[in-house]
């Protein structure tokens, strides 16, 4: 019986590479379209700019807030003791679908090179009315890839206005990708203790950035929220009725001013010492300002896990901040010596350009007869690296979708 599930994984195997491949072949025949004065609209941004002076990294500053104890405690006596990740992945929603099984249309949100190594999507009932955000890992979580012995990825989701944009609440799928033919997920509510604990909120922001660190989720907040960042507690899952699971924050950080620069998105780098959070964001609290990229490392102190590091009198400060010329800045991953951004280009067709940029310059994907730099995925608005399995994690519409490091590596030009 062994022997023959194999082979069904097997031909299975080969039949999604095959319809992605087809899917990326498609895509890229339509990108080929694309004239060549339309295929040029981003110069090559070159080199990173570092900034080192006080006036440009100040205002970069977090402070750390934490929720009181009593106020957690409270909630925790008022709604049960909390659970865990275990718990939640053993109590799934429903299952997402293998990207065979998947429309087109939501096919067409998959990027075109380099094309996924696989894919799912969700389903139509879980997700109408909802904008889809970031993604983070079990590979962020340990170096080992796994929570316990679940391997897991965890979907950012925000309830989307009558304008179609994501201001809140927000929620997140814990998916069990140990089953890689049929990922089941659970639905978490994000929430905001308030009245010392004696009830909760929904978090009123999109989800554009999150990263799992150790027990600690970190999830970046829109400017609605006084906060820039809200930490959670993987273990302080509560039972609720309703939403059934709700993860109540347990801290958060401030930004240095209303105008000052927030985190328009996140991402975890393991190839630092310490492990570190990227960021990027604009310099202007309009947004039109440059773009920039910067980092916090994560705290060593075993009192602290998950947690930035501080000092003194609570405040975490970048230890690297640059400026980039990419302008639609919409993910962002450091790995090594480079940065890949993930950019909008205002394209009709909807597609993205993928950059990895360094301080030595910068190159792009290209695809098509003519080269454009638009392969990547428009909407993907975050990008989460797998050390352990050398994966990047992504989600662009209804797909979610991962890819070697390694392709992107090879699809750059130059």
């Amino acid at each position: 019986m062994k022997h023959r599930g194999r082979h069904r994984r097997r031909r299975r195997g080969r039949a999604l590479r095959a319809t992605l491949a087809g899917t990326a072949l498609a895509l890229t025949a339509a990108a080929t379209m694309i004239t060549t004065s339309q295929a040029t609209d981003a110069d090559d941004p070159g080199p990173l700019k570092p900034l080192t002076a006080s006036a440009e990294t100040t205002p970069l500053r977090l402070t750390e807030h934490d929720v009181p104890r009593a106020a957690l405690d409270r909630l925790s006596a008022s709604m049960g003791r909390p659970v865990g990740v275990r718990t939640v992945l053993a109590d799934p929603d429903g299952a997402l679908r293998d990207a065979a099984d998947c429309t087109a249309d939501d096919r067409r949100a998959l990027p075109v090179e380099p094309a996924a190594a696989r894919a799912y999507c969700w389903p139509d009932e879980a997700t109408e009315g909802w904008r889809p955000g970031a993604v983070t890992t079990s590979g962020d979580a340990d170096d080992d890839g796994r929570w316990g012995e679940h391997r897991v990825v965890v979907s950012g989701w925000s309830r989307a206005d009558a304008s179609g944009d994501g201001d809140g609440p927000a929620r997140v799928a814990f998916v069990d990708a140990g089953d890689r033919e049929r990922p089941r997920y659970t639905w978490v509510l994000l929430a905001v203790p308030v009245d010392g604990g004696r009830d909760y909120r929904g978090l009123g922001s999109a989800v554009s950035g999150m990263v799992w660190y150790q027990d600690k989720l970190l999830v970046t907040a829109g400017r609605g929220e006084d906060s820039a960042l809200y930490v959670y507690d993987v273990d302080r899952i509560q039972r609720a009725a309703g939403a059934r699971y709700v993860l109540p924050a347990v801290a958060t950080y401030r930004a240095n001013g209303a105008d000052a620069p927030r985190p328009g998105g996140i991402s975890l780098d393991r190839s630092t010492a310490p492990d570190s959070l990227v960021a990027h964001g604009s310099a202007a609290a309009d947004g039109d300002g440059p773009a920039l990229l910067w980092r916090y490392p994560f705290s060593s102190d075993p009192a602290r896990p998950g947690l930035l590091e501080t000092d003194p009198v609570a405040h975490a400060h970048p230890v690297e901040v640059y400026e980039t010329e990419l302008t639609e800045v919409r993910s962002v991953l450091s790995y090594g010596s480079g940065w890949y951004l993930g950019r909008m280009t205002g394209s009709p067709d909807g597609r993205g350009a993928l950059w990895r940029q360094d301080a030595d310059g910068a190159r792009t994907t290209r695809c098509g007869a003519d080269e454009t730099h638009r392969c990547w995925s428009g909407p993907a608005t975050s990008l989460s690296y797998w050390q352990e399995t050398g994966e990047v994690w992504s989600q662009s519409g209804r797909m979610l979708f991962a890819l070697p490091l390694a392709d992107v590596d090879r699809s750059l030009d130059g």
